[in-house]
């Protein structure tokens, strides 16, 4: 059972937790501990403080955190808005907490922020090697669009172990 989480903007205080929260989801040994990791493709971290700081200070932009009832962060999403849509990314779950509904549960709120700001279309991107988050993104709507970008050449999230490419996905609000 998945459970209760309250959602709410991250701010500059929440750096310091973002950050671990975000490496432990995608990077190291930790990451294993969850059903989705980076650790195979990537080496070095994921993101940084200073990064953390850029994106909460990116115009139309959020940091949607994810606290159980006892207010421990256990997860996160980075939110655009780019209208008519919304840019999704770093959607970071705690790995212990993985497959319990929480990733699910942050999507829905995602996207609930998404029609709250009147977008009408979810954008993400996905490295195309992931293929069991591939099919989790299918499951919950999202539709690959045929269309790819590089993944970053710098080494800001991380250093690939082999050529990258991100696989564009879309989902349509109703």
């Amino acid at each position: 059972m998945a459970p209760t989480l309250s959602f709410v903007p991250a701010t500059p205080t929440d750096i310091p937790e973002l950050e671990h929260l975000v490496n432990q989801a995608y990077r190291g040994d930790a990451s294993r501990q969850g059903w989705t990791t980076e650790a195979d493709l990537l080496d070095g971290t994921r993101i940084d403080a200073a990064e953390l700081r850029q994106l909460l200070a990116t115009p139309g932009a959020t940091i949607l955190t994810a606290r159980d009832a006892t207010g421990v962060l256990i997860a996160c999403a980075y939110l655009q808005i780019q209208m008519p849509r919304l840019y999704l990314g770093m959607l970071s779950v705690q790995p212990t907490l993985q497959a319990q509904g929480v990733g699910r549960q942050l999507l829905q709120a995602a996207e609930q922020h998404a029609r709250q700001h009147g977008c009408h279309q979810v954008k993400i991107t996905v490295i195309s090697d992931r293929t069991e988050l591939l099919a989790w993104y299918e499951r919950h709507g999202y539709r690959r669009t045929g269309a790819t970008e590089h993944f970053p050449t710098d080494t800001r999230f991380g250093v690939p172990r082999k050529p990258l490419i991100l696989l564009v996905l879309e989902k349509q609000l109703a």
